[in-house]
């Protein structure tokens, strides 16, 4: 199936939310980071992407109808190029909490120290999470929090700039259904808008991360 949705918001945008919200309304399975760690195959496909080579959009996808996240956002361009018909989605945030959530949260486990007899998938997973977010969208250079920052607000602006405003949606998960539906012209479903993935549940999965390591 072709995507309907390129997600191009930065992750820590509440893209495990808005991923669940996006099945719920019709538009599922939806493309997440947590997507790619169950399957090598796409590890592998990733981290070729990373380090310069091409990715076949329609093999990766062919399961899902939509995407938000890394590492998908970080080819917004490309994939919003190769799907059309997509409509673009930019999940974002106060610059301020996001760059304390990352800090708090993801970032953690990119900066980690690669040990020697980590398993093959791991260690993929791992280079191509650093190259392409922490190096090709931050430069390497993460802690310096006003560049971060800038990195994040540029990224917003230049989506903005270039996806056509009848197609883009600028979406904050504060606001609930209503821009959301009726960007994607669906009704508003009658349970909640999702909240998932706060910082002190995925706290918690990254410190059993990070002990599932030390046993490798």
């Amino acid at each position: 199936m072709a995507l309907k949705v390129v997600g191009a918001g930065f992750g820590r945008t509440g893209t495990l939310s808005l991923k669940k919200a996006l099945e719920i309304i019709g538009f599922g399975p939806c493309y997440h980071m947590m997507e790619v760690f169950p399957r090598p195959e796409h590890v592998a496909m990733w981290h070729r992407l990373a380090f310069g080579q091409s990715m076949d959009w329609d093999l990766v996808f062919r399961d899902f109808q939509a995407t938000v996240d890394w590492p998908a956002a970080r080819w917004w361009r490309e994939m919003a190029a190769h799907y059309p018909a997509a409509k673009v989605l930019l999940s974002v945030r106060d610059p301020k909490a996001w760059y304390k959530s990352m800090s708090d949260t993801i970032y953690q486990p990119m900066k980690w120290p690669v040990p020697d007899n980590m398993p093959e998938q791991m260690r993929l997973q791992n280079e191509m999470v650093r190259k392409a977010i922490l190096a090709d969208t931050f430069d390497n250079r993460f802690e310096d929090k006003t560049h971060a920052i800038e990195v994040f607000q540029r990224h917003n602006q230049e989506v903005r700039d270039t996806i056509d405003p009848a197609r883009l949606l600028v979406f904050d998960v504060r606001e609930g259904w209503a821009p959301l539906c009726r960007f994607l012209e669906v009704a508003v479903p009658e349970e909640p808008f999702p909240r998932l993935n706060d910082t002190a549940s995925t706290q918690a999965l990254i410190q059993r991360m990070r002990e599932s390591m030390r046993q490798v």
